[in-house]
């Protein structure tokens, strides 16, 4: 392009100003389910709006690559809008999705899925379905709520989004309800003991956050409180009011996070009473999980990933997987019913032990475990000289380190699964192990996350030759 045409082209594109009100027709979504409009070529995000619906829009800002905007009036409503269930939705910044009826969350998700595989992975290829969650509320077998003063007094609730104002709420309808009973017995010792909350700006105080889970196919249930220096002698005391407040727990844990910023599990756990992991069930076998090890939040959606990801790596019989981002080895174990051999790797001690110990509370004698993160895993396999058949792999939201995708294609498996809670990073790795040999020939989305923008997704590929 010369600078004549540059200079056309720019002179004709719409000028936006701050708080210019248009009348537009959304067409499309954002991957946070705001609606997506167009004015002029360009892209205006309208949070809580749905493809078909008018809106009176006013402009609040304007970047090069984007324009946002609030919806200042609803001139034609969308079939598929209903009343939103819960009172903080668009306040407190945890949910995306209560403005819509449930077919269209699943239309979307769908639909952010695909778009990213054909925009971003460059991919032909697109999920032909998406499994819905039978359950929509109450689903999260993990909760967890941020503590902070307010007025000053310790409150509870979740952060106002891209904020860390604390909105201050008495019902969350998507967590357990044992996770907010938790939480609100904590800020009430606090409250009652005049011990502060902790504070972001200066470091002081107390509990950061209160974390609790509970098992859905068990009576186990643990809470950690997150905080950023103990209790001292107010340590028993602390233990008496949350049991007798929660007499479901089986454990109690601290957790003391002595670093600035935002990370919720952080530095040394100290059991405080019972059992300081949660066993659960999936897919048949039984898991102690702690609590710094990843678990899926949502267990009977999590066993329906498992299974289509079972079908995916193991069609027939497989001597030899590789599970990669192992955890407490949920994968792994699955994987054990099809292959004569199974490795997996995780860069988290705590969640190698829980995995080593799940494998022999099961019976499991062709699993094993390494500590160690996946691309120093994966060269190390390679240089043992292993060729495994199959790699599943189930990386961060980050994805994966392109060190990390090109250790896993050296070892040339036959078949790559890849789960997902990231549509973005997962089409971009996609066409990373595209240039190192393999093609994408199946995707599933699932809904792990019912309510909010987030899904789930696993993908094969296999070997080109």
């Amino acid at each position: 392009m010369n600078n004549v045409e540059e200079y056309v082209i720019i002179y004709h594109m719409k000028t936006f100003n701050k708080n210019d009100i248009f009348t537009v027709t959304i067409d499309g979504y954002g991957s946070e389910a705001q609606g997506v409009c167009h004015i002029d070529g360009r892209a205006v995000f309208v949070p809580r709006a749905i493809p078909g619906e008018v809106w009176e829009i006013r402009i609040l800002k304007v970047t090069n690559s984007a324009v946002f905007a609030k919806g200042e009036k609803l001139l034609s409503p969308s079939p598929s809008r209903v009343e939103p269930e819960c009172a903080w939705f668009g306040k407190c910044g945890g949910c995306d999705c209560w403005h819509m009826r449930y077919e269209e969350e699943l239309r979307f998700k769908l639909r952010r899925v695909n778009d990213a595989l054909c925009h971003i992975g460059k991919q032909e290829l697109q999920a032909g379905e998406i499994l819905g969650s039978p359950r929509l509320e109450q689903y999260r077998n993990k909760g967890i709520f941020a503590v902070a003063p307010v007025d000053g007094k310790a409150a509870y609730g979740f952060y106002r989004e891209r904020t860390h104002h604390l909105i201050s709420l008495d019902c969350c309808l998507i967590q357990n309800e044992l996770a907010q009973r938790c939480t609100a017995a904590v800020t009430d010792f606090l409250n009652s003991r005049g011990i502060p909350a902790y504070e972001e700006e200066t470091g002081r105080g107390t509990v950061r956050h209160v974390f609790c889970r509970r098992a859905v196919n068990t009576g186990d249930a643990v809470a950690c409180i997150v905080s950023a220096r103990g209790f001292g002698g107010q340590t028993q005391a602390l233990v008496d009011a949350l049991r007798a407040a929660c007499p479901e727990l089986t454990g109690i844990v601290l957790n003391i996070n002595k670093t600035r910023g935002n990370t919720v599990l952080a530095g040394d756990f100290f059991p405080l009473w019972g059992r300081p992991e949660m066993r659960d069930i999936l897919c048949g076998f039984s898991f102690d999980i702690a609590p710094q090890a990843f678990f899926q939040i949502n267990p009977p959606q999590a066993q329906r990933l498992y299974e289509r990801a079972m079908e995916y790596a193991c069609p027939g019989p497989v001597k030899l997987a590789f599970d990669l981002y192992c955890g407490a080895g949920t994968i792994s174990l699955c994987l054990t019913r099809h292959a004569e051999k199974v490795i997996g790797a995780e860069i988290v001690p705590q969640a190698i032990e829980n995995a080593r110990r799940n494998a022999a509370a099961n019976g499991i004698t062709n699993a094993e475990f390494l500590c160690a993160d996946a691309g120093e895993a994966a060269q190390s396999l390679a240089q043992r000289g292993l060729k495994p058949e199959v790699i599943v792999v189930d990386p961060p939201r980050k994805g994966m380190e392109e060190a990390a995708i090109a250790a896993v294609a050296s070892m040339t498996p036959e078949r790559i699964v890849y789960v997902s809670c990231n549509p973005a990073t997962l089409a971009r790795d996609i066409l990373r192990f595209n240039a190192l040999g393999y093609d994408l020939k199946a995707a599933t989305a699932v809904d792990m996350f019912p309510r909010t923008c987030h899904v789930e997704t696993v993908v094969l590929m296999t070997k080109n030759v």
